[in-house]
């Protein structure tokens, strides 16, 4: 005889609650990982509310592998990792609106130099970085990870790393033009 489906997942949901990765602790690390998660989203996104999506997004995935995320030695590093990974796919998913994006020529520098129109403006040159490039700068310099963590997050040798990182940074000077000088305290 057949189990129904609802005495199915009521048994599952016990099992998992049971388990190392608990509800409660997931529910735990969403609250004390959700404003990092969301930062990060903002960098990659530079919109907030495609950065609250991606911020959802990576939680609902969290959630629902949770026993072995909860279990893992790092799992802000893990989450960062399956937010860079959803960031990337749906880029690539969503090419028609890169090519859409390139086409209007990007978004125009702010005309005044004081620090609010600097982070405006340093959003905006990291916008016209591809995602892939840009997610390597967000995860090297924002957040200050090792080029070994940003190449095992992105799947890609650590050469790679560098050389996008490098190319990357003369491309954001380029566009920033003097502004970033303000950055550097120069």
């Amino acid at each position: 005889m057949a189990v129904p489906t609802e005495v199915r997942r009521q048994a599952a949901d016990a099992a998992w609650e049971a388990a190392d990765g608990s509800v409660a602790g997931f529910e735990e690390f969403a609250r004390a990982g959700q404003q990092r998660l969301y930062r990060t989203a903002y960098l990659l996104c530079g919109d907030p509310e495609a950065a609250r999506d991606l911020t959802q997004t990576t939680l609902a995935r969290l959630y629902q592998h949770w026993r072995r995320v909860g279990t893992a030695d790092h799992p802000h590093a893990y989450a960062k990792t399956v937010l860079t990974r959803i960031f990337l796919a749906e880029r690539r998913r969503r090419l028609r609106d890169l090519l859409a994006f390139t086409r209007t020529g990007g978004m125009a520098p702010a005309p005044s130099a004081d620090h609010a129109d600097l982070r405006v403006t340093l959003l905006a040159a990291l916008a016209e970085l591809p995602p892939r490039a840009r997610a390597m700068v967000v995860l090297r310099y924002w957040d200050d990870q090792s080029v070994a963590s940003v190449a095992s997050q992105l799947r890609c040798s650590e050469a790679t790393v560098k050389s996008q990182c490098s190319r990357s940074l003369v491309r954001l000077r380029a566009r920033l033009g003097d502004a970033w000088l303000y950055s550097t305290g120069s």
